[in-house]
C-alpha cells in the first residue's frame, strides 16, 4: 500500500530514438525519522506475537481461535515474557509477508529514482497489525513507473505467502467443524481451497484447523486481496491505471458502490425480505465501500502516452491472478468456500 505526496518538477530523459520520458527530480533528501519506522515494527512484532501465542495455545488444545480470549495473553506476556517465543512463528512469518509486499514498492521507486519512505507498520490488537504502508513523497510522470511500482509489491508478498501457506497447512490438523465452532469464521481463499484439499483429501475446508503459521499467510492473502481492488491509490487502482487511465476513475466508483451492496442486503433482511437466502454477507465491504468512494477513488493525473510493455501487460494478468486466488467473498464471519 502506497500514499503519494507531490513536489519535484520532472525532467526529460531522451532515448536514442529521440523520444522523451520524464522522470522525477530526486527531492532533496530529508532527514529520515528511522526511530519512528522502528518504534511502529517493534510494537506491531510485540501485538503480533502476542496473538500470534493465544493462537498457538488454542491451536495447541485444539480449541477454535477467539480474537477476544488473546487479549488475555498481554496481561500473561507481561507476567510470562517466555510465552512470547510460542508466538513468534505467527508473527515472523506475517511480518515477512508484509515486509516483502512494502520492499517490493519500496525497492521499485528507488530503481526508478522516485522518493519513497520506509515502511510505516500499523499493531493492532485485532489479528497483530492493521498492516502496512509506505509514501511516495514525489510525483510519477510514466504509467510504466506507475505500473513497475503498483505491481512490485503484491506480487512480492505473494512470493512469500505461498509457501508460508503451504508449509502452515502441512503443520495444520483436521477437527470435524472447527471453522464453525469459534466466535469468528474466516472466509476460504481460492488458494487456500486449492492446497488444503492437496494436502487434506476428502477433507472439507470447515474441518481444517489452521497452524498459526498457515493464519499468518491467511492475513496475507487478505491484505493482498484488498490491495489489488481496482479503486484509486490502491496497488489494483495503480494498474488499472495504468491499463485504462480514462476509465480509472468509472471503475473505481462503479467497484465501491458494489462493496456497499451487502449493506442494502443486510437492511433489506432486516425488513424481512429475503435476500440471497442461504448465504453470509460480510458488511466490512460496505465499511471500505464508504470509506474509499469518499476519500480513495481520485487518482492523479499522469500526461503520459506511452503504452505499457508486451511484459508489464503479461505481469497485469499475473496480478489478475493473484487477486483472484486471495480473494475471499466472505472473508470474515463465513466459514468454507
Amino acid at each position: 500500500m502506497s500514499s503519494q505526496d507531490y513536489s519535484p518538477a520532472p525532467f526529460p530523459f531522451f532515448h536514442e530514438n529521440g523520444t522523451a520520458e520524464a522522470h522525477p527530480i530526486p527531492a532533496s533528501r530529508r532527514r529520515e525519522r528511522y526511530w519512528l519506522y522502528g518504534l511502529l515494527f517493534a510494537v506491531t512484532l510485540f501485538s503480533a506475537t502476542v496473538t500470534g501465542a493465544a493462537m498457538q495455545s488454542d491451536f495447541r488444545r485444539n480449541i477454535p481461535f477467539d480474537i477476544e480470549n488473546s487479549f488475555d495473553f498481554y496481561g500473561t506476556a507481561w507476567r510470562h515474557p517466555a510465552i512470547l517465543l510460542s508466538g513468534l512463528p505467527f508473527s515472523l512469518t506475517l511480518l515477512a509477508i508484509l515486509l516483502a509486499h512494502e520492499f517490493g514498492h519500496y525497492l521499485a521507486a528507488m530503481y526508478h529514482r522516485v522518493d519513497a519512505s520506509l515502511p510505516y507498520f500499523m499493531p493492532s490488537p485485532f489479528l497483530g497489525t492493521f498492516g502496512a504502508f509506505i509514501r511516495v513523497r514525489s510525483p510519477i510522470y510514466s504509467k510504466r513507473v506507475l505500473f513497475d511500482i503498483g505491481i512490485a509489491g503484491p506480487l512480492a508478498g505473494f512470493v512469500f505467502l505461498l509457501p508460508a501457506l503451504s508449509i502452515g497447512l502441512a503443520f495444520s490438523k483436521v477437527i470435524p467443524n472447527i471453522a464453525h465452532q469459534g466466535s469468528i469464521e474466516f472466509g476460504v481463499p481460492a488458494l487456500q481451497w486449492i492446497l488444503s484439499h492437496s494436502i487434506f483429501p476428502g477433507a472439507r475446508t470447515a474441518d481444517v484447523y489452521l497452524h498459526p503459521v498457515a493464519r499468518a499467510a491467511w492475513i496475507g492473502m487478505f491484505a493482498t486481496a484488498m490491495n489489488l481492488l481496482p479503486i484509486g491509490q490502491l496497488d489494483g487502482g495503480h494498474i488499472l491505471y495504468s491499463f485504462f487511465p480514462r476509465w480509472h476513475r468509472t471503475i473505481s466508483q462503479a467497484v465501491c458502490v458494489l462493496m456497499l451492496a451487502p449493506l442494502a442486503i443486510i437492511g433489506l433482511r432486516h425488513l424481512g425480505f429475503h435476500v440471497l437466502p442461504g448465504t453470509g454477507v460480510w458488511a466490512g465491504w460496505s465499511l471500505w465501500g464508504l470509506i474509499l468512494l469518499r476519500l480513495g477513488r481520485h487518482h492523479p493525473v499522469i500526461e503520459d502516452h506511452t503504452g505499457l510493455t508486451p511484459g508489464r501487460r503479461i505481469l497485469g494478468w499475473v496480478a489478475l491472478a493473484v487477486f483472484l486466488l486471495c480473494f475471499a467473498l466472505e472473508p470474515i464471519g463465513a466459514g468454507g468456500f
